[in-house]
């Protein structure tokens, strides 16, 4: 048996036990190691799906252009399939992503536009604006807009949420996950919530983002938006896909226990993973400390790989710069 292309590989990834970091915590934690899919990330899943949808939309034409604005995961899932399907991208990226993902991104045949981070979304630097303008400067592009593009939500609640109820068997009771665009924890949530209503999930926000006050108050404070290094978590808008009905709770992550936590999962799990994988083992794990029991079983997703971070997190000259080592 054999795939056609890169892109069939995408989906059943490995659900792994966390051993080490979880001592003295009751329960099951489990690790969905998303670094499987062949672009390393889970935004392989949604990015498929976003470019599929779209053909049979008739917003994506044979030899179009695929404009994004990405933190650089979503991008390399989009390229994958640029690739497969015949289309150029062009990716628009803040400028507190780690040149990892610039090259990544570059290597793969897409073109990259840096925007500073330190705008307002509505400002005509930030990536937003710049995605939004490039589309329109563009003769047959397509800007799939992964904050606003339901099929986001949708490539989880059809693939991620199913494979955790049954590499689970069922027996899942919480569920985890760092909160960008919504659509992983949204649409998973979705499905495992339909399986069995008493599944908590966990969201998992970062200093510097709207989300939990949000939650908490149905205000959406402005205070609350400073800037913070952590890459992939948080927002300072509020993206379609963020269904907070399907949300339980947030648990804020500093960008540095999500740095050293990361770092921990690499000696201690073997797991070599990104920044926000960090964020979300920390963040469950406080949960968990409180509230898990001994038939309980938790679901972390950790979203991607360490090879994106090699010049920050995994470099320990960066690291004592900030202060963190």
């Amino acid at each position: 048996m054999y795939f056609n292309h890169i892109i069939e590989a995408i989906g059943h990834t490995p659900l792994v036990k966390l051993n080490k970091v979880t001592d003295g915590i009751k329960g099951t934690v489990l690790a969905k190691v998303e670094y499987f899919n062949p672009g390393n990330s889970v935004k392989d899943r949604m990015a498929v799906r976003m470019i599929e949808d779209a053909e049979k939309a008739g917003l994506l034409k044979p030899g179009g252009t695929i404009i994004e604005g990405t933190s650089g995961n979503t991008g390399m899932g989009l390229a994958l399939a640029a690739i497969a399907k015949g289309y150029k991208c062009v990716f628009v990226m803040s400028d507190k992503q780690s040149k990892e993902k610039q090259d990544i991104l570059r290597a793969v045949g897409a073109e990259v536009v840096v925007c500073p981070v330190d705008v307002a979304p509505d400002d005509p630097r930030s990536y937003y604006s710049v995605a939004a303008r490039l589309t329109r400067e563009t003769p047959n592009s397509y800007h799939p807009n992964q904050y606003d593009n339901m099929s986001n939500t949708a490539a989880h609640y059809e693939g991620t949420g199913p494979e955790l109820w049954q590499q689970t068997e069922g027996k899942i009771t919480h569920y985890a996950c760092g909160v960008g665009t919504g659509g992983t924890i949204c649409g998973t949530a979705k499905y495992l919530k339909e399986q069995n209503p008493a599944i908590v999930s966990i969201g998992l926000d970062t200093y510097g983002s709207v989300f939990k006050k949000y939650k908490e108050t149905g205000v959406f404070d402005e205070n609350e938006i400073y800037p913070y290094k952590t890459e992939g978590i948080g927002e300072d808008i509020l993206p379609k896909n963020v269904d907070f009905d399907l949300i339980d709770l947030f648990i804020k992550v500093t960008d540095q226990d999500a740095a050293l936590m990361t770092r921990r999962l690499a000696k201690e799990e073997g797991l070599f993973v990104g920044w926000s994988c960090g964020s979300a083992v920390h963040g469950a794990l406080e949960y968990a400390r409180e509230h898990l029991k001994e038939d309980d079983t938790m679901v972390i997703v950790l979203p991607d790989h360490g090879t994106r971070y090699l010049g920050k997190i995994y470099n320990d000259d960066w690291m004592r710069e900030q202060g963190w080592l």
